[in-house]
């Protein structure tokens, strides 16, 4: 597999909690579909937590882009589209785009 160089604009942050007995289901969303849509649309997935502590939602995903203007892409039909359907499976979503920092984001 080859690596890809970035210089990376932007951070997109989703939180939420899966939905109990869809983890089968969301995992093959978000593996076989999610991801790879986004990759093709410039973002790609940069890290992932569990939080196991805590109030927080149990599931962090950050994806970086060098795109410069992220607010078109977020705010299509595509990528609307994906949102939608990686809601159905959780609970909690939050969504936030921040200037990539290349820290930890709460």
């Amino acid at each position: 597999m080859r690596s890809i160089q970035l210089r990376p604009e932007y951070t997109i942050v989703m939180k939420y909690d899966i939905q109990p007995n869809v983890q089968e289901a969301y995992y093959r969303y978000i593996m076989g579909e999610f991801i790879p849509t986004l990759q093709t649309m410039g973002i790609f997935m940069y890290r992932a937590w569990e939080i196991v502590y805590g109030e927080y939602p149990e599931r962090q995903i950050e994806f970086i882009t060098e795109i410069q203007d992220i607010r078109p892409v977020v705010e299509g039909t595509h990528f609307i589209e994906l949102e939608d359907r990686l809601k159905n499976f959780t609970e909690n979503y939050t969504r936030r785009i921040t200037r990539y920092s290349g820290t930890f984001q709460l």
